[in-house]
């Protein structure tokens, strides 16, 4: 079992492989996302996050899913002009992932188990999960859907400062 989200590779919008062992370092805020999901307009906070804090070695990563309710239905191409179009999005975006179920990706069955969710549970609930990784590629904590990015800002403050 990988001992932190360094550990992992992901696809890139554009299908290229990318090691997120290249953010190591870095305090990382990684997020399932959809397209057409009430939570959506969460997007332009998370690129403010990304905007405020990027210089001093945090990023977003932004993971596109499809499992609730269809609310990620676009191709790759469509996400990735969707999000800059509409919110200005320049934080890296992967390929859709599954987070729940047989087809999970590695990294979301990682951060499931390293941050359960309320009373233990390990499902992620809905778009816009959030997960606070340490520079040494630890989860710190999970947030639940409702929970906008800008109440976030002082606990990556917090983690920056170390």
């Amino acid at each position: 079992m990988a001992g932190s989200v360094f550990d992992f590779s992901a696809a890139s919008l554009a299908g290229q492989p990318v090691p997120l062992a290249q953010y190591h370092g870095d305090v990382l805020l990684i997020v399932n996302t959809a397209s057409a999901c009430g939570f959506t307009p969460q997007y332009a906070g998370l690129e403010k996050l990304y905007k405020q804090f990027h210089a001093r070695g945090f990023a977003v990563l932004g993971f596109p899913c499809n499992q609730f309710r269809a609310q990620e239905p676009g191709s790759h191409e469509e996400i990735g002009a969707f999000c800059e179009r509409n919110f200005g999005v320049t934080f890296p975006l992967f390929a859709k992932v599954d987070v729940n179920g047989p087809q999970a990706h590695p990294l979301f069955r990682h951060l499931k188990t390293h941050a359960p969710g309320v009373l233990g549970t390990r499902a992620i609930k809905w778009n816009f999960t959030k997960f606070l990784v340490r520079r040494d590629g630890t989860v710190v904590h999970r947030y639940a859907p409702a929970t906008k990015p800008q109440r976030i800002a002082a606990d990556i403050e917090a983690l920056l400062r170390c």
